[in-house]
């Protein structure tokens, strides 16, 4: 670009490294989405995903039957075109129940990964870039917490808080941070050494931009599939307290619940058990792939 006096534009230069920019991103994140549905395994867990969220979010919109009114008249019927899942011991659709469970399911898990992964991300980078007393006092806070298995925690908390879905959330959200510290940590402590973060201390550059223009972002793949895992664990996690009856209360639709409700008709009315139990095996499977795509497509990213 040229000015009136004939000069090249002072700002040109700048334009076309922008423009160049912005092209080298566009390229990444094709070829992101290109890896991402290169494969059947990356394809199947990106459906199933969207699938488990696509119910979460109209489930129970679209469930033909009210998952909590009962119709006597329907009890353990077997399933047919009326009742694709059949109905259960007091005449609900199952179908519907695996439905709306579904929105319960991914709310658990949305919000105990999310904040977990915020706090541990944010101990982490503190504790690796800090170092001294401040890395040893939050480290071993957070060897007492994993010092105790996960799921006895969570359920001593949740029995002494109440049987309640806001209190599962609660109890699993205390306890689910500690891993994110422990890896954000280590990525950082690998991390603050290289010459890119020396020339920016060198260079003045505050403490907190260097952890969120620096280091968090180089931090983000193995971050991204630990999530993606978690996403699973955490519903498996939250399931469980359901299955045992600390978790959502009846006559809500819980897939954990139901299961535990199912119990005792196992043996001649298995649908009643089977398809709630499907339905965390199959979300829980979509959430690993997608995981294990997730981290190549990070590995892609930054050329590892």
């Amino acid at each position: 670009m040229v000015s009136r006096q004939g000069g090249e534009h002072p700002h040109g230069a700048d334009a076309d490294a922008d423009g160049d920019a912005l092209v080298r991103a566009r390229s990444r994140r094709f070829r992101m989405l290109e890896h991402l549905w290169s494969s059947p395994i990356n394809i199947l867990g990106s459906l199933l995903v969207l699938s488990v969220l696509v119910e979460a979010v109209i489930g129970r919109a679209v469930a033909p039957y009210s998952p909590t009114l009962p119709q006597y008249g329907a009890s353990f019927s077997a399933p047919s075109w009326q009742h694709l899942f059949g109905p259960d011991e007091v005449g609900r659709d199952v179908f519907s129940r695996v439905l709306a469970g579904a929105g319960s399911a991914m709310e658990v898990v949305v919000v105990v990964v999310g904040i977990g992964a915020t706090f541990g991300t944010l101990l982490g980078l503190i504790a690796g870039y800090a170092g001294g007393w401040i890395d040893e006092l939050l480290m071993r806070l957070t060897d007492i917490f994993l010092a105790f298995p996960v799921l006895v925690l969570a359920i001593a908390i949740a029995a002494i808080l109440g049987p309640s879905l806001s209190h599962t959330m609660l109890a699993l959200t205390v306890l689910w941070w500690p891993w994110y510290a422990r890896l954000i940590r280590g990525q950082v402590l690998a991390l603050r050494e290289r010459e890119y973060i020396e020339a920016a201390r060198a260079a003045g550059v505050p403490p907190f931009r260097i952890l969120w223009r620096h280091l968090l972002p180089n931090t983000m793949g193995p971050l991204v599939v630990q999530l993606s895992l978690d996403l699973g664990y955490a519903l498996l996690a939250a399931s469980s307290l359901s299955f045992i009856g600390l978790g959502v209360q009846p006559p809500e639709p819980d897939w954990g619940l139901m299961v535990n409700d199912a119990q005792p008709y196992l043996r001649s009315d298995w649908w009643v058990g089977a398809f709630p139990g499907l339905a965390i095996v199959v979300a829980v499977l979509g959430f690993n792939l997608l995981g294990d795509a997730l981290g190549e497509m990070q590995e892609t990213r930054y050329g590892r």
